[in-house]
Order: C-alpha cells, then structure tokens, then sequence
C-alpha cells in the first residue's frame, strides 16, 4: 500500500456529496443515519468539522428492512451515480469506500453481533441506538442520527465529545474506547502482541527506529484490527525495538506508538500475517499518516 496523509475535505463540495448520497439512497428507500465524525460535526457544531478528511453514513443489516441484496441494488444506483463504490466484506460489516468530487465517502453497513454493533476500529455500539434513529436539521435538510445522539458521541469519543480535537490527539481516545468495548467469546478472534517471541504463536514483528535509525526499547505499542473483532493489544518493544505478533488476518489496522515524548496513531495501515514492517517517525507530518509502516525481510524471530 502506497503511503499517504489525510487531507480536510472542501467542506461546501463536502455538504453536496453528502446530499447526493442522501439522494440515492431516500430513492431506493434506504434507512442511514450519520456516523463517525459527520455525526459529531451535526451534532455539535451544526457544520462538518473543518478538518475531517472524508463523510460517514451507516445503516444496519438487519433493521430497517436492509438486506445485503439491497445493500448491493444501492452499490449499482452508486456507480452509475459517479460514486465509484469498493466493496470491503468483513465480519463486522460490509464497507462500502466510494469518492466523488474528489471527496471521500463511506457507507458501512453493520452487522449485528448479539446486541450491538461494532464500528471502527472495533468499539461496541449498542443496537437499540440504531432501532428509533433521531431525526436533525442539517445543512437545511433532515437526517437521521444514533439516539440518543449524545449517548453515541459519548461511547464514539469519550467523555469529552463536546471539546473539538484535532487528527492526532482524538484517535487515542477512539482506541480507549476500543479498549473498554465487550467482544462476545464467540466472535473474539486470536490476535497477539508480545515483546518475546514464540514461535508457535507470533509470525511477524513490528521494529520501531528512532531519527538515528537506531531501535527504541520500552516503546508502548497498540495494534487493534478494523475488519476482525480483537480488541486493542498491547506490549512495549525489547531492546532490538521490537514487538512480535499474530495477526488474525489481512486488513486495515489501527497502530500506536509512544515514546519519550513521541506519540503517533496511524489509523489505516494495511497489514498481513507472516510479514514483517518498521516505523520510524517524520517530524514534517507528526500525525494523519496513512501506510506509514514499511516492510521489512526477515524471520520473526528474536535476535
């Protein structure tokens, strides 16, 4: 994967896609309701947030009427609405990664695991939130939100929603939240983080390098998966700058890395099994990176 850093969206091209998507998905009778930080923006200030770099929407399989065959019909209506759609199928639900004017869009639509739902990276949503949305005035239209919206923006951010944050101080919050969320024993798959290695559970490693290229011992590190019910696994490097791992499978994940005074989430890198990565961090772009981490060849073992 190509590494980039997220860019704010052109709120007023923003505020039209937004309608678009609304459009297409009122004509096909489609319940949605705002999520993520598009919710937050609603919410709280009336306006999208002036630094978000793409727009949430979510509908849950199951409610509502919405089937995977009506998820799809929409898929079709998008693309030949110049939304350009991507399908992502996960067990937490199907992602639907779609652009226009240069504007980035996603559309998830959960699943339901026992009574809730589960959104990025993995922070459990209570289902009865989604069962009588609330509708809101916004860019002089009506959508629907979680309900209660405060409620939701409270289990999304934490405690302190209402204090506007920046990209790279919010996601430490998200990742808390992570860490707090209940994964059914059932649905829980096996990821592992350690700073020893065993070889009958971990198949790659995380290196971090400091400016010098020299490892970083004792880096607090976190790795949770957006596509596979984990939870948020922690450990802190050894002295060769590494932590060990057992992925669950191939996908995006939410990685964090503190030292020192150091602190950087990287919340979109796309990461395998069986392969090895190094970070080192850039002054000149201190957060909003994305695929930031580079391979790197080699056993996973523990010299």
């Amino acid at each position: 994967m190509q590494a980039s850093v997220f860019e704010p969206m052109d709120r007023t091209v923003a505020e039209t896609v937004l309608k678009e998507t609304k459009r297409v998905l009122d004509q096909l009778g489609i319940v949605f309701f705002l999520r993520h930080g598009t919710c937050l923006g609603a919410v709280r200030d009336d306006s999208l947030i002036t630094w978000d770099d793409d727009l949430d929407v979510g509908s849950v399989i199951g409610l509502h009427g919405l089937t995977e065959e009506r998820m799809y019909q929409a898929v079709e209506l998008f693309s030949r609405e110049g939304f350009a759609p991507n399908v992502i199928v996960s067990e937490i639900g199907l992602e639907v990664e779609m652009k226009k004017y240069d504007v980035p869009i996603d559309w998830n639509c959960y699943r339901i695991i026992g009574d809730n739902i589960y959104q990025w990276p993995v922070v459990q949503i209570p289902l009865s939130m989604h069962t009588e949305l609330k509708e809101i005035k916004f860019l002089g239209e009506t959508f629907l939100v979680p309900n209660p919206p405060e409620d939701y923006l409270r289990q999304r951010y934490g405690p302190d929603w209402e204090i506007p944050k920046k990209i790279g101080t919010f996601e430490s919050d998200v990742l808390e939240m992570t860490d707090h969320s209940f994964i059914p024993p059932d649905h829980r798959k096996t990821m592992s983080l350690g700073s020893r290695f065993v070889s009958s559970s971990h198949t790659g490693y995380l290196k971090v390098l400091d400016l010098d290229g020299l490892p970083v011992h004792e880096a607090q590190i976190g790795i949770a998966a957006t596509a596979a019910l984990t939870g948020l696994e922690n450990a802190r490097t050894n002295i060769d700058g590494r932590v060990f791992f057992n992925l669950p499978v191939e996908g995006s994940y939410v990685v964090s890395i503190a030292y020192n005074d150091h602190r950087e989430v990287l919340y979109s890198e796309w990461l395998a099994p069986h392969l090895n990565y190094v970070y080192t961090s850039n002054p000149a772009v201190p957060s909003g990176r994305r695929n930031a981490l580079t391979n790197e060849t080699g056993k996973p073992d523990s010299t």
